[in-house]
């Protein structure tokens, strides 16, 4: 026994003398990893399931597409490959090929641009022997949503042919040469069209057509529609149809200047296309809507602005869908009345042209958000109709009715329309908006209203035989009969909340969502916090708790898993599958269910992780997901149906093994007035709890359901990336936040002080080494706090608004919208107006308090932020600057509230980590903290220098 225990411990000691040495060769994160970090995107399955394709790319960088056979079981890796597509028969892959990245920055940067860079090309690859032809220079390819056997793909303008030599400089001397002058053909110097290429896919047969804009197969394959440009006097623009079957071109109309919109119906046989004959530097282009069959050959004017159904003044919108119902009988269009208010001014000149915004208090919409829209104005459509058997246009939308929406299939009775045109003036300062529904037939021509003032969004279910909508005012699910019946309450007898429990907003709590309807439109699926509910539309049966209440039992939360992109209906006796995540412990997996059989969830698979993006082959039972772990990236997974024989497929970030990660913990305490509270604390992986680490805490609302998402080495686009710093020694605490009505920022210091006073209170955490850091709404929520509190060493807050009282009267330059809801009704939660409640509005407000400012401040405000306007943080700078509080601003020109562009991303991070360095490590300040940049040396001079500091000269010497 003695030996044995001896054996243990010398294992044991070795063990732990590996894991240590593991530990000392690994190296700590730093800003040169971004680039190369990957990620797994595109996956597909075949339809057969024998096959499995995704992406692994860098963030910068050249990637590869990687195939996976499970007929020779190998994988096959194809450089640069992207946007991938299965043939539906499961013998072909086709993908893009980008140009070589290194080579694309070369030659921008010798000025190169536009037709002189490299284009994609296209490969097919042969599943069965994985043989690849390609062909360069494509901009698109499509193939058919059901059909097999074809490809077609569109050709990149081509490149200039090379100069030679002139046939005169190489002729015989005293030779003559017979010139013949053939007539001049007007070109189109406008034209954009380039050969479209149709390719069998089995025998590699070609069939090419010049000149393409635009083009769509059928569903089937069996046809191929074609929009042609015009190149000249004898070459005219025109629509043409080449039917796969007999490989034969047919001529479908010519001649018109512009076609747009080319549509089929299911089967094929159909065409639908908008086309004018008006110059394109017309102010007002007239369209009208075109019909041709392959039975008939004959192209028929559906609609134009003189078509009986058209109302007064309107026309056909070249900017609406072309969309056949399901059965091919009907064609659904749009239009808009004749714009002659957008007509051009000829009569002056620009210089004597006024530009003004009037603003009028009777403007159903404010004018920065009729800016914003204008663009979407004129291009808007009302939704119309054309029986093509009653040989009948009928228009649906109008003015007053804007919206319209179908049953799925488009073949109803009935459509549903929305409209808030009475209630658009309360936009800005009431959520959600009202709304009135109405039921339009479409046999009569007529509609009728159904409902008034409802806060909720109705929708058709999938064969129009209702409407249904989550009611915000009684927190209950409601559906009608779309012929009339009664509006039935389907979950007020439940006796359980259907609204979102969390809500902590002033303001009427979200639902859970829905999952969808079973079959003939008899059931409706609908979420509460933990289980799923089948709901009798018609209210003759109760309700049914679908999951046997196994969610609330056991805290877990159960959502329906989509595995058909196409589905419109949950069929009866279906088998679904769900996702189970635990509220309490956070695990997350999936479960089985059936939509008639009486049986509580089966649990397939639960672990901690984060499980995601779950997808089925088409005729197979083998799915993928991906799951993943703070770390363990989210890589790619394969199994069957029951997630027997579980397979990782990709293995994105191998070099994750020779970096120091850390880890994640799940930590609880209670908020100033008991409430208890959950949130997340990162540790560095080599943690010892006999040490004391800087932290930094950051944080939003809430995060603690999150603890097993992956976060990527990335540059930031405004919060601190969470592995970077942990791997450098630090403890990062990510605490959830509950909120009271009119006290945000009291709100954030009752959950935010008494979580980190609790982590300081088990000896790790150096208090006098802590920071906080966060963006727009965390970005107020510490600018109000270091008014509050000295915890904390420094801070930085990324756009923060800095002063209610004019915060609330701004605009949302991204959107248009005043900012008065946000302060009412939503995420501000002050809860009432300025004039309502003045000191709640000064009181949250951390400008007014600015001269208690202890806290060394970092401020990150673009110029284009479009959410919260950028005065925000100029007002506090300028305030701690005139008290002469430490404080920086970071302005990035052009960018709008999170940073959208790499390299400003990759700027930020490194100031981000030289800011927190400095005040919590100790390290030198860089130039831009110490010195700042002069404006002169801008985009030459980045600062990021770091400052040794000087050593003290004795007095004596000094004199």
């Amino acid at each position: 026994m003695k030996k044995l225990l001896l054996w243990a411990a010398l294992f044991s000691g070795g063990l732990l003398q590996v894991q240590a040495q593991q530990q000392a060769s690994k190296k700590p994160l730093n800003h040169d990893v971004y680039d190369s970090w990957k990620g797994v995107s595109g996956d597909k399955i075949s339809p057969n399931g024998k096959y499995v394709l995704f992406n692994v790319n860098p963030q910068e960088g050249d990637g590869e597409l990687i195939i996976k056979s499970y007929l020779s079981n190998a994988n096959k890796q194809f450089a640069r490959g992207g946007n991938a597509s299965f043939s539906n028969d499961s013998q072909f892959a086709v993908f893009e090929i980008k140009p070589e990245y290194q080579k694309v920055r070369a030659l921008k940067l010798k000025k190169k641009k536009g037709d002189d860079l490299p284009k994609d090309s296209l490969a097919i690859v042969k599943l069965e022997d994985m043989s690849v032809v390609k062909f360069p220079r494509v901009k698109s390819y499509k193939m058919p949503k059901e059909g097999s056997g074809w490809v077609a793909y569109h050709l990149e303008k081509p490149l200039p042919e090379k100069k030679s030599k002139k046939a005169d400089e190489t002729k015989v001397e005293g030779e003559k040469k017979e010139e013949v002058k053939k007539p001049a053909l007007k070109q189109n110097k406008k034209a954009e069209g380039t050969e479209l290429v149709l390719r069998n896919l089995k025998s590699g047969q070609e069939h090419r057509f010049a000149r393409v804009t635009d083009y769509i197969f059928s569903e089937r394959g069996n046809m191929l529609y074609l929009v042609k440009d015009e190149l000249d006097s004898l070459n005219k623009a025109g629509v043409f149809a080449f039917s796969t079957a007999d490989l034969r071109t047919m001529p479908v109309d010519t001649g018109k200047v512009t076609y747009k919109g080319i549509s089929t119906d299911k089967a094929g046989d159909q065409l639908a296309y908008m086309a004018t004959t008006d110059t394109v530097g017309a102010d007002i282009r007239h369209f009208s809507l075109y019909h041709w069959t392959v039975k008939d050959k004959k192209v028929v004017t559906l609609a134009d602005s003189l078509t009986n159904g058209m109302p007064k003044k309107w026309m056909v919108s070249e900017y609406g869908r072309l969309n056949f119902s399901e059965d091919g009988k009907r064609l659904f269009f749009g239009t808009f009345p004749r714009p002659t208010r957008y007509e051009k001014d000829t009569t002056k000149l620009e210089e004597d042209k006024v530009n003004l915004d009037i603003w009028t208090y009777k403007d159903p919409l404010i004018q920065p958000m009729q800016l914003k829209n204008n663009e979407r104005e004129l291009k808007r459509s009302f939704l119309a109709m054309y029986d093509l058997r009653g040989k009948r246009m009928q228009q649906l939308a109008t003015l007053q009715m804007p919206d319209v929406y179908l049953d799925a299939y488009g073949q109803g009775d009935v459509a549903l329309g929305i409209s808030d045109e009475n209630y658009k003036i309360t936009i800005g300062y009431e959520t959600p908006t009202r709304k009135d529904a109405y039921l339009i037939d479409l046999k009569k021509g007529t509609s009728k209203q159904v409902l008034k003032e409802t806060r909720g969004y109705p929708r058709m279910s999938p064969m129009g035989n209702y409407i249904y909508w989550y009611e915000p005012t009684d927190s209950s699910w409601h559906a009608m009969s779309s012929k009339g019946g009664a509006n039935l309450n389907l979950t007020k007898q439940i006796g359980l909340p259907f609204y979102d429990e969390t809500n902590d907003i002033p303001a009427l709590p979200d639902n859970y969502g829905f999952a969808g309807w079973v079959e003939k439109d008899s059931y409706i699926l609908v979420y509460d916090k933990h289980d799923i509910w089948k709901l009798d539309p018609s209210g003759r049966k109760a309700p049914e708790n679908l999951t046997d209440k196994y969610g609330r039992l056991n805290n877990l939360r159960f959502r329906y898993e989509k595995l058909d992109n196409d589905e419109k209906f949950i069929t009866e006796n279906a088998t679904i599958y769900l996702s189970g995540f635990n509220y309490g412990s956070k695990a997350d997996g999936y479960y089985r269910e059936f939509v008639s059989k009486k049986a509580q969830p089966e649990k397939l698979i639960s672990s901690d992780h984060a499980y995601a993006a779950l997808s089925k082959a088409k005729n197979d039972n083998r799915i993928t997901f991906r799951k993943g772990s703070y770390s363990e990236y989210n890589n790619l997974y394969t199994s069957d149906l029951a997630f027997t024989n579980v397979e990782q497929l990709s293995d994105a970030n191998p070099q994750m093994k020779d970096y120091l990660w850390g880890t994640v913990e799940l930590v609880d305490w209670k908020s100033t007035d008991g409430t208890p509270l959950q949130g997340l604390l990162y540790k560095p992986e080599n943690f010892d709890p006999k040490r004391k680490y800087p932290m930094m805490v950051y944080f939003y609302e809430r995060s603690s359901d999150g603890i097993h998402n992956h976060r990527v080495p990335a540059p930031s686009a405004s919060t601190i990336n969470i592995p970077l710093f942990v791997s450098n020694g630090y403890l990062v605490f990510v605490p959830d936040i509950v909120y009271k009505d009119g006290y945000p920022g009291e709100s954030a210091m009752d959950c935010i002080v008494p979580g980190v006073q609790s982590l300081v209170a088990q000896g790790f955490v150096d208090d006098k080494n802590m920071a906080l850091q966060g963006q727009s709404w965390g970005g107020y929520q510490i600018a109000y706090m270091i008014t509050r509190t000295n915890l904390f060493k420094t801070a930085m807050a990324g756009a923060p608004v800095s002063n209610m009282t004019s915060a609330y009267g701004g605009i949302r330059w991204g959107t248009g919208m005043s900012r008065q809801f946000q302060y009412e009704r939503t995420q501000s939660r002050i809860g009432g107006t300025l004039w309502e409640k003045p000191l709640q509005f000064i009181e949250n407000s951390p400008l007014f308090f600015a001269d208690r400012v202890q806290t060394p401040l970092l401020i990150m405000h673009n110029d284009q932020d479009g959410a919260v306007p950028w005065y925000q943080g100029i007002e506090f700078f300028m305030a701690l600057r005139r008290l002469d509080k430490p404080v920086w601003m970071l302005v990035y020109n052009g960018e709008d509230h999170n940073l959208v562009q790499r390299k400003n991303r990759k700027d930020l991070s490194m100031r981000l980590s030289q800011y927190f360095d400095h005040y919590l490590k100790g390290a030198p300040m860089p130039v831009w903290m110490k010195q700042g940049v002069p404006s002169v040396v801008k985009g030459k001079e980045y600062g990021f220098e770091l400052v040794e500091p000087q050593p003290e000269v004795a007095s004596e010497a000094r004199e």
